[in-house]
């Protein structure tokens, strides 16, 4: 469970940093509210998935992931240039994420 908590808590986390824009400075009440509330479920699920996690790990895979995701949200949906710099430094972080993990794995 504490992976689909992860997980979810990163899905909750694009989502509400996808809307920052559209809350134009928190002044438009709707995409605040969805905007925070995303923010909210992704701390109380990341707390879930610590119950079993290391926080290291978790916290590795959670601002990684979840930094990758959104430059991705932002190349589809918000028409964000996506260069091969930008791809080489995703993959990078996605490096050192696996390179963080496989080091606390002993």
């Amino acid at each position: 469970m504490a992976w689909l908590f992860l997980g979810l808590a990163i899905s909750c986390e694009v989502i509400a940093t996808s809307l920052l824009k559209s809350t134009d400075g928190f002044t438009r009440l709707w995409p605040t509210l969805v905007c925070l509330g995303g923010y909210a479920g992704a701390f109380y699920l990341l707390t879930l998935s610590l119950r079993q996690l290391q926080v290291g790990t978790a916290y590795a895979i959670w601002s990684g992931l979840g930094t990758v995701a959104i430059a991705l949200v932002g190349a589809v949906f918000l028409n964000e240039p996506m260069t091969l710099l930008k791809a080489f430094g995703m993959a990078l972080v996605i490096a050192g994420v696996v390179v963080l993990n496989l080091g606390g794995a002993h």
